[in-house]
């Protein structure tokens, strides 16, 4: 009866280890956050990402999801996946996104398809950042449109063809250092705007 008991005990405790490595690698499930949770205006981060705090689970989910994990006085990274009134971001919808001065020397945002992997099209515009918004008239008060086709209006455009429900990962290379003290006072961070969806948008 001991060893019996033994044993289920072990496969019980295999199955949970396994579960939430499999969870927190992101593998299955929405993930699990751990560690340092930021959340900037729904952008999220987890300031031990790129740390020596990093816990085998945060380690896990970073080489699952191919992140570069610089240390945080080179890079710090934002993550959202719902638009400013609170729905999943996704292809059949067309959305802009708004943002000023950010406190960084450089930055980007990326999209993402729903297995944190850049979606499989040719439009060769995946992403927008700083030298972008510099070409604009108003550098400091930039948008552009994330949608399946290019917007014909000339403005900045992410595609999101082939992304199904998507994520945007906004970069800050070389974070100011309030930044990184007090990133929820601190950072400004972009709104999504959500223009409309399907194929009357």
């Amino acid at each position: 009866m001991k060893i019996v008991s033994g044993l289920v005990g072990l496969v019980l405790g295999a199955l949970l280890g396994l579960g939430s490595a499999l969870a927190a690698a992101g593998i299955v499930g929405p993930g699990v956050s751990l560690g340092g949770k930021i959340d900037v205006q729904h952008w999220t981060s987890d300031w031990t990402i790129g740390s020596s705090a990093a816990n085998p689970w945060t380690r896990a989910r970073v080489a699952r999801h191919g992140l570069l994990a610089l240390t945080r006085a080179e890079a710090v990274y934002f993550t959202r996946n719902t638009d400013d009134a609170g729905d999943r971001l996704t292809e059949t919808c067309d959305y802009r996104v708004r943002g000023g001065d950010l406190p960084a020397q450089w930055w980007s945002v990326t999209l993402y398809n729903g297995e944190s992997y850049l979606p499989d099209n040719t439009d060769n515009a995946l992403s927008y950042d700083l030298t972008d918004a510099a070409a604009t008239v108003e550098p400091a008060a930039w948008s552009f449109v994330v949608s399946p086709v290019s917007s014909a209006s000339g403005e900045g455009w992410v595609s999101s063809r082939g992304a199904g429900n998507f994520d945007l990962t906004l970069r800050l290379y070389k974070p100011q250092d309030d930044l990184i003290a007090d990133p929820e006072r601190v950072l400004q961070a972009p709104s999504i705007e959500k223009l409309g969806c399907g194929a009357a948008n």
